[in-house]
């Protein structure tokens, strides 16, 4: 299938490894101009290294608003204009509500809430004046049914969906469309340090029997970025193997 999207710009953050890096293969894959991010210079320059396509390798850390806005400006002026902006960053620490301190939840808040903000208000305004923009963003299926001892990432992106959500109707009429995506578990490196040694039984709850796959991640998120996408916005696609139980 054609996604319509070939000789678009797009901006992956978090894009060194795991699910920014699916994303930005099948970008890449459907023709459009990727720059991906990541702190460490090594790891990102062989992540833009295996995708080919002279895909735009840039050392930046979006954990603060700052450098999250920072990084969609280099993407832009390296690119040249801005179509897509995939947001992602790595999660918080876990812990529970005992363990955790009040002093953290700052830092949590930076990284998965106030990054996501920062990099939209850099990169939305350009796609309202051309007519045409996908945004996407990588949060959790946590944001639908929290995951136990990850209170500081439930909280966080429980507070970009709304913002997403809110962006979305706003600039719907400007040709932008604005989503997220809810991962499950997926076989990652975060998720291998999050279960350890009990990685074999993390597909053990969910009812397709086996760890999502990332490349198929990617795809799914290439499509929201695609043209015939342009009339799903405001959504929050869960991608989990059928692990959330709910009805909504």
């Amino acid at each position: 299938m054609d996604l319509g999207i070939s000789g678009k710009r797009a901006a992956i953050a978090g894009a060194s490894s795991g699910l920014g890096l699916a994303t930005a293969k099948a970008l890449a894959e459907e023709g459009v101009k990727v720059a991906i991010c990541g702190r460490d210079r090594a790891r990102i320059q062989k992540a833009a290294a295996s995708l080919g396509h002279d895909a735009g390798a840039l050392v930046a850390d979006v954990s603060s608003p700052e450098g999250a806005q920072h990084f969609v400006e280099r993407s832009r002026e390296a690119l040249g204009g801005l179509d897509i902006l995939v947001t992602n960053a790595g999660g918080p620490p876990p812990g529970n509500f005992a363990s955790t301190d009040m002093d953290a939840y700052q830092g949590a808040l930076s990284l998965n809430l106030l990054s996501v903000i920062a990099m939209c208000k850099e990169a939305v305004p350009g796609m309202r004046e051309q007519g045409w923009g996908r945004v996407v963003a990588i949060t959790s299926i946590a944001v639908r049914q929290p995951i136990a001892a990850l209170i500081l990432s439930n909280t966080a992106r429980a507070g970009a969906t709304g913002f997403l959500k809110t962006l979305a109707r706003e600039v719907a009429p400007d040709g932008v469309t604005v989503n997220s995506i809810q991962p499950g578990v997926h076989k990652t490196r975060r998720v291998e340090e999050i279960y350890g040694g009990q990685i074999a039984r993390a597909a053990d709850d969910i009812p397709a029997g086996v760890l999502g796959d990332a490349e198929d991640f990617g795809r799914v998120a290439a499509f929201l970025c695609s043209d015939a996408a342009r009339f799903i916005t405001g959504a929050a696609l869960p991608v989990d193997g059928g692990a959330y139980a709910g009805l909504q």
